[in-house]
């Protein structure tokens, strides 16, 4: 049982003791400690909420509600909702702050506060730290009988982020109506049931078949949109002989395709592939992605003779260096989008539509046209470190014994060789140091990643 604290927000599995776990304790200590810090941020007083479909959303949601309540807080809630819907839903009231309850990809059991500004961003790291030191030192304040916070639900809002995607002037729906798509959905029975079939329908998907789509909250299969985990999706997309599979996580801010043969697009290539598209309507567009994704990007990038810049992982950093660099696309190459026209936000729904819109104009299946990108193998592993085991110390031993080659350090430790690169950072969210190395062979992108697992064994053995 787990209880993580960090800029990605307060993370945890739901059970368990106090301090140790996400437990009604923290969750309205953290809920306060947000409600201070957002009133001392003199934005006003009105939060939303949403929450994904995990088992315990409702009772999260109730929680959360009612302790800002408690605080003077004004209550917006989204009900079953999506991450990029909140923070759209911020931006369009105006409002001070919101929280979205959801622990993206982990398995049913975790659970998490992740906390927006009122420009419906992520706070920051240096914000983050003043709510941890609030919510450790009970630094918070209710308010009496009279100044409670009002309540009021509103589930209109994926409507409305889907009509603001509708308006985009790259979102083609008149060129996507006429493909007559067949799109197969696995939307892990979370809130992409009820999004992504709406957004389809919007863009004039001529058949939808949907997997998974009930918000039972019951995940079928491992939440996080990886191959091994979608060949049920793949192999629908066959049988069916659909154009196209589409698979995003619980809070549908990641967005992962299957071609029409069955085949993973690969989440890389989400971004690629949606980045190729907007790049054509931007004269020399800048782009941002983090160290862990692929080079392809930036080959795409310069090619449209814009400027690619890497940063740090995570979103809040990728969104600081897209509005440095006046970026007109960026994201992770986990599956994650952010479309500034739009708003500064993962958002699988924009994805989609941007990705279909690209598909439609191509003349190409979704298989052909993954061929027109340049072509890397990725591969993503993770290695589960115990108690007693500090990652920063593992990192430090590999620095070291691969110091005669380029290294970056900005975050994590990221090793160039001639034609490799590989990428180890410790997780904000979970007790593992995960690991990214990319080769035009996938037998050397999978040797290198072996032979670094190795090393973390031999160090954590010592």
């Amino acid at each position: 049982m787990t209880l993580i604290k960090s800029i990605s927000g307060f993370r945890g599995t739901i059970g368990g003791t106090p301090n140790d776990n996400l437990t009604p304790v923290d969750i309205v200590k953290f809920a306060s400690a947000y409600g201070e810090w957002i009133r001392s941020a003199g934005h006003g007083k009105l939060i939303v909420i949403g929450r994904d479909a995990r088992l315990s959303g409702g009772m999260v949601s109730d929680l959360v509600t009612a302790t800002l309540q408690g605080m003077g807080l004004d209550i917006l809630d989204l009900g079953l909702s999506t991450t990029p819907t909140v923070e759209m839903a911020v931006m369009m009231e105006k409002a001070a702050g919101g929280i979205i309850l959801t622990a993206s990809h982990n398995p049913k059991q975790w659970n998490a506060l992740k906390l927006l500004n009122h420009k419906g961003e992520f706070i920051s790291a240096e914000e983050a730290k003043i709510v941890l030191s609030m919510a450790e030192a009970q630094k918070f304040e209710y308010a009496d009988i009279n100044n409670l916070g009002k309540y009021e639900e509103n589930k209109s809002y994926i409507q409305k982020h889907i009509d603001a995607i509708l308006k985009l002037p790259l979102v083609d729906v008149k060129a996507i109506t006429e493909k007559q798509f067949k799109i197969v959905v696995d939307a892990v029975n979370s809130s992409g049931g009820i999004a992504v079939p709406m957004l389809l329908k919007a863009l004039g998907v001529a058949e939808i078949i949907e997997l998974n789509c009930e918000p039972t909250g019951h995940f079928a299969h491992n939440p996080e949109p990886l191959p091994e985990h979608l060949t049920e999706l793949a192999s629908t997309v066959k049988s069916k002989k659909a154009h196209l599979g589409i698979c995003v996580d619980p809070d549908v801010d990641r967005l992962a395709l299957v071609g029409e043969d069955g085949a993973m697009f690969g989440e890389e290539y989400t971004l690629v592939a949606v980045a190729d598209y907007v790049l054509k309507h931007h004269k020399k567009g800048n782009t941002v992605s983090n160290l862990s994704s692929t080079r392809a990007l930036k080959d795409i990038t310069e090619k449209a003779g814009g400027k690619y810049s890497a940063s740090a992982v995570g979103e809040v950093n990728v969104v600081a260096m897209m509005k440095e660099t006046k970026a007109v696309i960026g994201g992770e190459g986990n599956g994650g989008i952010i479309y500034p026209e739009l708003h500064y936000g993962r958002d699988a729904l924009v994805g989609i539509a941007l990705f279909l819109s690209s598909l439609s104009k191509s003349g190409k299946s979704c298989t052909a046209l993954r061929m027109t990108f340049p072509n890397y193998i990725i591969s993503k592993n993770k290695v589960d470190l115990t108690i007693d085991i500090n990652p920063d110390e593992v990192l430090e031993k590999i620095k070291d014994k691969y110091k005669k080659f380029p290294i970056n350090t900005v975050d994590g430790v990221r090793i160039d060789f001639d034609e490799e690169w590989i990428h180890l950072r410790k997780s904000n969210t979970e007790p593992i140091i995960r690991i990214y190395a990319e080769s035009k062979s996938e037998t050397t992108a999978r040797n290198l990643t072996m032979k670094i697992i190795k090393d973390i064994g031999e160090i954590a053995n010592r």
